[in-house]
């Protein structure tokens, strides 16, 4: 993982944002041997969890990524149920309202606790959830990812 990303989820903790890591980064925190440039995380949609998610995105400077007017992210953007795709100042964060249809909500009681070091606990989707997630978007680049993250998985079992 990069600094930068490492960063990212630190401020994030330190803000008390409430969110769930998924995509490539669940994966590397779950051990498994892929490569990712960006954090994508799903975060609970309350008035309170957006505010506090909006001053760090202001902070880091945030705007839509692949947008040339420099555009960035509010309250309504973060409340609603689509991908906010975003370039900071620490990195590419993607904001993900829902994830295959589901929310904060429904991936919470399939995330694990992790330990990153240094007080920093974060919140990761379990690798088997992130499987079905990948395998339900049907992406090439998830279709990619999938034999190394079951791999992974049953490596992870192996080893229990």
């Amino acid at each position: 993982m990069t600094g930068s990303l490492l960063t990212l989820l630190r401020e994030l903790s330190r803000r008390n944002v409430e969110y769930i890591v998924v995509g490539g980064m669940a994966g590397v925190l779950h051990g498994a041997p892929v490569v990712t440039a960006d954090l994508d995380i799903v975060h609970r949609r309350t008035q309170e969890n957006v505010a506090k998610l909006l001053e760090l995105l202001n902070e880091l400077q945030a705007i839509f990524r692949g947008d040339d007017r420099r555009l960035k992210p509010n309250e309504s953007h973060l409340l609603g149920r689509g991908h906010v795709l975003l370039t900071t100042t620490l990195g590419q964060l993607d904001v993900l309202c829902e994830v295959s249809e589901q929310a904060y909500e429904d991936l919470e009681p399939f995330a694990d606790s992790m330990s990153l070091g240094d007080q920093l606990e974060v919140k990761v989707v379990g690798l088997e959830k992130l499987i079905e997630l990948k395998a339900a978007a049907g992406r090439p680049k998830d279709q990619i990812a999938l034999p190394v993250l079951r791999a992974t998985l049953e490596e992870t079992k192996r080893r229990r």
